[in-house]
């Protein structure tokens, strides 16, 4: 069976989405250790309450992006386009990589919107080359034809041949 070159590029994206997975854990520690070490409350929180909340965020984000990279290496290894369901989970990662690059550019900087654009591209990118085929795409889902049951009006009608209108006979 011959591999399309875009195998590499799911393999590729998947590492990316596993590593921000690690990077989004790296953060999370961050976080907790400097709402930690400030002994101030925000709005009345403790905080410790702050501190799980970072790492429960985080950790939830990390469990999103392994599962989105397993959904790539799977991807990968079998050469074929993802399901319904990782079809979504793809595409709500595509979504929140562009909405954090927005984000990003302005806190954070170019260098880390640059990365997330780049994920997004990788993203996207596979959810376009594992598309459905295009013949069936314009064969449709196999549902009833465009128009079935819809009953003819009677008026003019094309015949193949000069070309001309013929009046059809009333029913």
């Amino acid at each position: 069976m011959a591999r399309r070159p875009v195998v590499w590029v799911a393999w590729v994206a998947a590492v990316f989405v596993a590593v921000e997975a690690v990077v989004l854990v790296a953060v999370a520690a961050l976080l907790s250790r400097v709402v930690g070490a400030q002994h101030m409350s925000l709005a009345g929180l403790k905080p410790s309450a702050m501190t799980l909340g970072a790492w429960v965020a985080c950790g939830i984000g990390a469990l999103f992006s392994l599962v989105c990279a397993f959904v790539l290496a799977r991807t990968a290894r079998a050469d074929r386009g993802p399901g319904r369901v990782g079809r979504i989970l793809l595409i709500v990662a595509a979504v929140v990589h562009g909405l954090l690059g927005a984000v990003a550019s302005g806190l954070l900087g170019w260098g880390v919107f640059a990365v997330l654009m780049a994920g997004l591209g990788l993203l996207v990118w596979v959810l376009l080359s594992y598309g459905p085929p295009r013949a069936e795409a314009a064969r449709g889902s196999g549902g009833p034809e465009p128009g079935a049951g819809i009953p003819r009006q009677s008026g003019p009608e094309v015949r193949e041949g000069p070309s001309h209108l013929v009046e059809k006979p009333a029913e």
